[in-house]
């Protein structure tokens, strides 16, 4: 088995278990640290001794490389994938097979832990068809909010990804925005660089505990914004997890949901075992509204990709038809919907 792929596999295998981050990055960075050895040097450096002294190879990365080398799957590996086995939600499998994309996914140019790239082909071994890219905005300055500028690059980025994609992948990267809605509700992004998107998530991330009319008023006007197409996880919950618990914010859901029906706004199935959001009964609320509906990972690693079976299952569990979820459309479809709204 080629070495750095046994080391990325087991990266992305404990990302999707939510293993703690610093070991992750410890197969991710000895992945990079080998991967530009030819496999002869590879191989003395391992027989000899000089790769344990290299710089990102540990004990565990260099017992991984050595059995690669030999021709094995790597022992840790085995027991990654044994586990792996199991589904990791309960139900939700007849839907999970129906969703073609995801769009709510972040890179290293915010928040998340992997390049455009990496994620990419994470995305491409797991099927999907679409992948949107939706890194934060300027606002959200602890998560490295990217500036029109820095955006206009990575749209670049993704246009010539796209473009280098050999014809007979799947995969299609859009060009996309996790928005901060601010307390105003305006978008945090210009005009100009939200029209060049193809998909923009609008979320609340700051003053979580506002009264519910303040809450109300913002996240309906950041609804009627044009181009806006998904409101992301719209109650910032936490239920579980290292970041500890917390509570919904308050808003008239009625009043919400209303809105997303009346201006075609998908509401966001947030796949995160730590968000949950929203809670089964606002699901249940959007639906009766009339709502469109996104099952989006929100992840910030390629591992955290698969997270779409949570929310496959708790949109199954909840009686929300695969017709009324964009992800379950065809790209063409969607960027019409998208387009259209603009």
């Amino acid at each position: 088995m080629d070495p750095v792929d046994a080391l990325n596999e087991i990266a992305f295998r404990l990302e999707r278990e939510l293993a703690p981050s610093f070991k992750v990055k410890a197969f991710r960075n000895a992945a990079a640290a080998i991967a530009g050895l030819p496999a002869g040097d590879l191989a003395a450096q391992a027989h000899d001794g000089r790769l344990k002294r290299q710089p990102g190879i540990g004990a565990r990365t260099l017992e991984v490389i050595q059995q690669s080398l030999e021709g094995q799957v790597p022992d840790y590996l085995v027991s990654l994938r044994e586990r792996g086995e199991e589904p990791l939600a309960e139900g939700g499998r007849e839907l999970l097979g129906k969703l073609r994309g995801d769009l709510h996914s972040h890179t290293s140019a915010s928040d998340g832990g992997s390049p455009l790239e990496t994620m990419a082909q994470a995305a491409q071994l797991l099927g999907r068809e679409y992948l949107a890219v939706t890194d934060h905005s300027p606002n959200l300055t602890v998560a490295n909010g990217l500036t029109a500028e820095r955006l206009a690059e990575q749209v670049d980025l993704i246009d010539a990804l796209n473009a280098a994609r050999p014809a007979e992948d799947r995969l299609t990267l859009l060009a996309g925005i996790e928005v901060d809605i601010l307390e105003d509700g305006t978008l945090d992004q210009t005009d100009e660089m939200l029209s060049q998107l193809d998909i923009v998530v609008a979320s609340v991330h700051s003053k979580l505990r506002s009264e519910a009319p303040v809450m109300t008023r913002r996240m309906l006007r950041a609804i009627e914004d044009p181009h806006t197409d998904v409101l992301g996880h719209c109650t910032g919950r936490l239920v579980t997890g290292s970041r500890g618990t917390r509570p919904e914010s308050q808003f008239d859901a009625a009043r919400v949901f209303a809105a997303c029906a009346e201006n075609q706004v998908a509401v966001e199935i947030n796949s995160r075992p730590e968000r949950q959001d929203p809670p089964d009964g606002l699901i249940r609320q959007a639906l009766d509204a009339g709502c469109l509906f996104s099952i989006d990972s929100d992840a910030h690693a390629p591992g955290q990709l698969d997270f779409l079976q949570y929310g496959a299952a708790r949109a199954e569990a909840n009686g929300v038809p695969a017709e009324r979820i964009v992800t379950t459309w065809t790209r063409e479809r969607l960027l019409e919907w998208s387009g259209r709204r603009r």
